[in-house]
């Protein structure tokens, strides 16, 4: 499904001229063969709060949410999931450590007082029979986790990469995920941040350098023409 290498969110905030500088990046973009979905720390933490609010009016009391950011993403999410599990793909959730005294992903100041159950999966995402969950302390699902090892006991090559931050755990995951030599694809309506200036420019980043930025339509259309039970399942 032929789209412009820079139809995505980033067009309002990105100049000519800088297009002019990037345009040798310019490639065909797709979902690698063999994949797997990645969801990068789609925990309870990033929900909490008013689910029409912007991060801006929750952080004095819920400075982890994401607000209607990450609201605003769960359904275009869960038509993601549905169709990696129609597809039959390897479905391998990533969130925080419980662990005490653990470190952390990034040097932000960190909530005291919050009960773990803020790291599990948000129940939109429910972990299922035969999905891997993995447990991190880093930025990336890759550092020090077992997530190559599940991926080449899996055959997988390639990625799909949903969850949040875009600037943050994504980021991380998905140039971690090139330099290992995975084919990464992140679903734009599926990722999000706490700043969309941040959210857009991260993407707009990621998608010359490291990863095919895909439309949710264009990667469900791969699924669907690549593993015909999608298709029988909707």
């Amino acid at each position: 499904m032929a789209r412009d290498f820079e139809d995505h969110c980033w067009k309002d905030i990105v100049s000519p001229e800088e297009l002019e500088v990037y345009k040798h990046y310019e490639r065909d973009t797709y979902v690698g063969v063999r994949p797997a979905l990645l969801a990068i720390d789609l925990y309870n933490f990033v929900y909490r709060g008013d689910p029409s609010k912007y991060p801006y009016e929750l952080s004095g009391e819920y400075p982890n949410s994401c607000g209607k950011y990450a609201w605003d993403a769960v359904e275009p999410t869960k038509k993601l999931f549905a169709a990696c599990r129609a597809a039959d793909i390897p479905i391998i959730y990533l969130s925080g450590s419980k662990r005490k005294n653990r470190v952390r992903s990034t040097n932000r100041h960190i909530e005291t007082g919050v009960d773990d159950d803020m790291l599990d999966i948000h129940p939109a995402f429910a972990v299922e029979d035969g999905d891997i969950l993995i447990r991190k302390e880093r930025a990336s699902a890759f550092h020090s986790t077992p997530l190559v090892a599940h991926l080449t006991r899996l055959g997988v090559s390639s990625l799909i990469v949903c969850g949040e931050s875009t600037s943050g755990c994504v980021r991380a995951s998905v140039v971690d995920g090139y330099s290992y030599g995975y084919h990464m694809t992140v679903a734009e309506e599926c990722v999000f941040d706490r700043s969309q200036t941040t959210h857009k420019i991260n993407l707009f980043d990621m998608h010359h350098k490291y990863a095919d930025v895909m439309v949710l339509e264009d990667i469900i259309h791969h699924l669907e023409q690549t593993y015909p039970s999608a298709q029988a399942a909707e």
